[in-house]
This record gives structure tokens, C-alpha cells and sequence, in this order.
């Protein structure tokens, strides 16, 4: 998670909102990436959904089976159908999102009723460094309109 953490740093200082992921496989990161929203003006360009497309150009897979994510940010629907359809093994996020998390704190999209392929996920993986950064972000945004 604190190599997540490091790619959500860089996402601050870029001006876009810092969330970042990584990719592990066999206890080795091969894949990392930050939100690129802002910058590439395109609201696909989430730090999970970079993360999985780096990772299977590098693999040269259609999916990450034996891969798991870690996230700063409890992924989204968007990225959680990502997750699902690219079979990551598991998922470990850091800090909650209440307004838009797709993985406990809204719609359950890994659930016992859930469609999506089953991806383990662990919550709450260094939520206090994870969520004071998203805090201090959105102070200073708020601050500089």
C-alpha cells in the first residue's frame, strides 16, 4: 500500500485527485499508476483503470489472474467491473469513499448477490495516511477557489 500511497503523492502534486494503485504479482509490483482524469480530460483514466491496462500490456494477458490490487481509495463501479472483468485475485484498499465506493460503502459490487467475478477484497489498508491525504487535498482545492 505505501507504493500506492507514493503514486497518490504524485497525483497531488500533478493538481488531479490523489489516488493511486498498484499491481502485484508473485510478491513483485508490476504495475503502477495515479488518477490522470484532469490531465488527460477523460473520466476513464482512474488510477485502477491505468493500473490494469499497464499491467496487461506488460503481461501481454487478457486477464491479471494471480494479481492483486492495491488502491488508496475504495475503487468505484466503473473500476470495480474493471477489477472484476480482469480477474484480479484480490483487492486491498485504503481509505473509504462514502459517496462513491463501489465496494462496501455503496453497492456491493463484490457482494454475495453480485454478478461480477468473486475478488477478494480487504478494507481499510492504511486508511488514516490514505484518507489525510485525500482531506488535505480537497482543504487546499477548496482553499485556493
Amino acid at each position: 500500500m505505501a507504493a500506492a500511497l507514493d503514486m497518490a503523492y504524485l497525483a497531488a502534486k500533478c493538481g488531479e485527485v490523489p489516488v493511486g494503485a498498484v499491481i502485484v504479482k508473485d510478491g513483485e509490483i508490476i504495475s503502477a499508476a495515479h488518477n490522470l482524469c484532469e490531465a488527460n480530460k477523460n473520466p476513464l483514466c482512474h488510477a485502477e483503470m491505468l493500473a490494469i491496462s499497464d499491467a496487461l500490456d506488460k503481461l501481454g494477458e487478457m486477464r491479471l489472474c494471480g494479481c492483486d490490487m492495491y488502491v488508496t481509495l475504495e475503487p468505484c463501479v466503473m473500476c470495480c467491473g474493471a477489477i472484476s472483468h480482469a480477474r484480479l485475485r484480490r483487492l486491498y484498499f485504503g481509505a473509504y469513499d462514502k459517496i462513491g465506493g463501489g465496494v462496501v460503502s455503496n453497492l456491493h459490487c463484490f457482494g454475495n448477490n453480485s454478478p461480477l467475478y468473486s475478488t477478494e477484497y480487504y478494507c481499510g489498508i492504511m486508511e488514516d495516511e490514505c484518507s489525510a491525504l485525500l482531506t488535505e487535498f480537497f482543504e487546499n482545492l477548496r482553499q485556493s477557489r
